[in-house]
């Protein structure tokens, strides 16, 4: 090949050589500062509590830890929200519903998706004591028992009874740019409920990676009628270390969410959930 060709193509290579090493799951900047939730039309009262939600969001979406929505710098923070955002947008969550009898816009559900500048967040995050996580967001291999009354089954990626909480982890994961996989019965079969909430996180890691995950989530839930919903027992490892951590009294919807965020607070460097 003639030189001048070879230097062509080497050039013309470079792009894809450069996007096959950002790391694999790395976070999409893009995708990673902004946040959304629903209001109520578009007015500017509503617009300013969306804003407020939206940072709530945002901020924890980026940096993973869920502690920050408590600290107290944040009620100041939220305050002047709508200072931070950069850009935002609303999508009718009734569009192509015709608007019926009085009913105006301000009437109607509406998505409002805030963007961010990441410098602008990173400040913030810094002034919280926190930081951007921009690493790797694994996905998640869910091992969970689940129990209401007679009611039994482990959690697998064929069982009809789970259809509804798979998509519910789904939905959990969102938030947080994070991913689930569920293992198939087969990769269950020498687990019971029982030896699956006692089995040691090392072997859930190496099952995890064989139904597509990069680690193992295991949990259990259990309905309590004293407690008008869900107990949720949730255990992760992380170099070397097995966390755990509990909600009690949820819909598995909450339970979910909790399961996620608490993962994302560890694997972010936040600790204990």
């Amino acid at each position: 090949m003639p030189q001048f060709l070879r230097f062509a193509f080497v050039l013309s290579c470079l792009p894809f050589l450069w996007a096959t090493n950002v790391p694999a799951g790395a976070a999409d900047l893009g995708d990673l500062y902004h946040s959304q939730t629903i209001v109520t039309g578009q007015g500017e009262e509503n617009r300013q509590l969306g804003f407020r939600t939206c940072l709530d969001k945002v901020l924890v979406r980026v940096s993973g830890d869920q502690r920050l929505l408590a600290r107290r710098e944040m009620d100041a923070l939220r305050d002047k929200a709508g200072s931070f955002v950069d850009s935002f947008r609303y999508h009718d969550r009734m569009e192509g519903i015709p608007i019926h009898d009085e009913q105006g816009t301000h009437d109607r559900p509406h998505d409002l998706t805030c963007f961010y500048k990441p410098d602008v967040i990173d400040r913030l995050l810094a002034s919280l004591g926190s930081r951007p996580w921009l690493g790797e967001r694994p996905t998640l291999t869910v091992f969970l028992t689940t129990e209401q009354g007679a009611r039994h089954f482990m959690l697998s990626a064929e069982e009809g009874r789970g259809e509804t909480m798979r998509e519910s982890f789904v939905n959990a994961t969102g938030p947080m740019l994070m991913h689930v996989a569920f293992p198939k019965a087969a990769q269950l079969a020498d687990f019971g409920e029982g030896a699956l909430r006692a089995t040691d996180m090392a072997r859930l890691d190496r099952v995890a990676k064989q139904a597509g995950g990069d680690r193992a989530l295991a949990g259990s839930i259990v309905w309590s009628d004293k407690e008008l919903g869900w107990v949720a027992d949730w255990r992760l490892a992380d170099h070397g270390k097995t966390y755990r951590w509990q909600v009690r009294g949820v819909s598995f919807d909450d339970a979910f969410r909790v399961a996620i965020g608490g993962a994302a607070q560890i694997l972010s460097g936040n600790g204990q959930p």
